[in-house]
């Protein structure tokens, strides 16, 4: 997905090239990956000749709303607090990150 937010829209060997920068992966994987994606909503596609051209259909803000949704549901029963709980348990903060959640928190 990352790749695709940053090009705006490109073929399945456009998402290889893009990925092979910060790991190693297949034309096949990466074909898989975006019909994944394109199943659950994420991207779409058309067809330009021989190739198939994907766009993100959601932006990055909506994706990470929608995983983390996915991810509260099915790990921390639906509740926001066990998962932040687990975080500030498991994770070293920073200060600024700490004062940032602060301030949100007492916004909220």
């Amino acid at each position: 997905m990352a790749v695709l937010w940053r090009l705006g829209r490109g073929s399945v060997g456009d998402v290889v090239a893009g990925m092979r920068k910060s790991r190693a992966v297949t034309y096949s994987t990466v074909q898989t990956m975006l019909r994944i994606l394109e199943s659950k909503g994420y991207v779409q596609h058309d067809k330009v000749a021989r190739a198939f051209v994907y766009e993100p259909v959601v932006d990055e803000r909506q994706a990470r709303r929608r995983a983390l949704r996915h991810l509260l549901k099915r790990m921390f029963e639906g509740s926001p607090s066990l998962l932040v709980l687990n975080i500030l348990e498991d994770e070293e903060l920073d200060p600024a990150e700490r004062d940032q959640l602060r301030k949100l928190i007492e916004r909220a």
